[in-house]
């Protein structure tokens, strides 16, 4: 049976002091949280403060992004390697906010998912649609480019140590979230989808969802068969929204 995985994904959010608190609330809630596994991924400024914070703990930590390249002149940016000398289990790969302000492709984001699993971190692939593709009924056609342009890469073994995320982007950040089972019906395709390719890993992948979810609803949507857990924007923000979040799956 697939173990629930609720990530927190903070953004460009946070302080020294708030990151502190927010964690040491997360912390002091953490004993009403059974058999769900967390993360948390901060900007990375704040992972050293994080992973200091956190050792120790049943919470693992992550970042949002990466580079696919080891090291170089390249900018701005942060390497696998980095993120694991602080402790990181999880990175963020292809946020839809990457793909549409920062213009990042499928074969960039393909990159990362390949260079991320190779260096010993778990890819959290993040795949959805915009709300005219929704419309036009082009949910499944979406969904099916942006994870065959990873597995083109990778080939379908690399999934077997990989989460994705499908986070429908008219649903982040703007209150809206998908019916249970309009995010179930999602997810069934993508697994129906690595199905095709690998059985067991198709059967023990976790899929998460990642638009809007609150303590209110995660309940039930944590509750259909094919949703493993929820990547979690704004409501990973205070402690005692994520910590509702987290505890909806006990």
């Amino acid at each position: 049976m697939r173990q629930t995985l609720v990530a927190g994904n903070w953004k460009l959010n946070g302080s020294k002091e708030t990151t502190k608190q927010l964690l040491e609330g997360i912390l002091g809630g953490m004993g009403n949280v059974k058999n769900t596994e967390v993360a948390v991924c901060p900007p990375y400024i704040y992972i050293p403060q994080v992973a200091e914070q956190l050792r120790g703990s049943q919470v693992a930590w992550g970042g949002q992004n990466m580079c696919a390249q080891e090291s170089g002149a390249y900018t701005g940016e942060i390497s696998v390697q980095m993120l694991k000398e602080y402790g990181c289990k999880y990175v963020i790969i292809g946020h839809s906010e990457r793909r549409a302000i920062y213009s990042e492709s499928d074969q960039d984001i393909a990159e990362k998912f390949v260079a991320a699993i190779d260096s010993g971190l778990i890819p959290i692939l993040c795949v959805g649609e915009l709300l005219e593709q929704r419309e036009a009924d082009e949910t499944e056609n979406v969904i099916a480019k942006q994870i065959n342009a990873v597995l083109s890469v990778a080939g379908i073994e690399k999934f077997a140590h990989s989460v994705i995320a499908y986070e429908p982007v008219w649903a982040i950040g703007t209150g809206k979230t998908a019916t249970p089972q309009q995010a179930q019906d999602v997810h069934k395709f993508i697994r129906g989808m690595l199905q095709k390719e690998n059985a067991e890993v198709a059967q023990n992948i976790q899929i998460l969802y990642g638009g809007s979810v609150k303590s209110d609803n995660a309940k039930e949507l944590f509750a259909k068969t094919d949703i493993d857990g929820g990547l979690i924007g704004g409501a990973s923000l205070t402690a005692d929204s994520f910590l509702g979040i987290c505890t909806a799956a006990n």
